[in-house]
């Protein structure tokens, strides 16, 4: 499946998964964590600046592991992974792309007032 069909079907099913009180604040918390880790790796890989990659690396670990807990409160859960490659663009295209549009679009706060009740 191709990144732009990748990102259709994930969008589609978004609010679905992410409707959880928990799991709206675990993500509003650790997403950023995820993106700044990423970049923190993405700079320190060709310097070849070991610590901070490891720490860019673990934190981005430590925000997978927290969002899946937080994934686990949700009465839908989400779709399994179908091997490496799927896992990988789909956690990049989430983290990057369809989270930070589900909060611009206002969906996060829609479904975080919507758990309140």
């Amino acid at each position: 499946m191709g990144a732009a069909r990748l990102l259709r079907w994930q969008w589609s099913g978004y609010p679905r998964f992410h409707c959880g009180r928990a799991n709206l604040l675990v993500h509003g918390v650790a997403v950023p964590v995820f993106l700044a880790g990423n970049i923190v790796l993405v700079l320190a890989l060709p310097r070849g600046a070991v610590v901070p990659a490891a720490l860019g690396l673990a934190a981005m670990a430590v925000s997978l592991a927290v969002q899946g807990r937080g994934h686990a409160t949700e009465a839908t859960p989400v779709e399994p992974f179908t091997g490496a490659a799927n896992a990988v663009a789909r956690i990049l295209l989430e983290q990057w792309i369809t989270f930070p549009r589900f909060v611009l679009t206002g969906g996060w706060l829609r479904a975080l007032r919507a758990s309140a009740r």
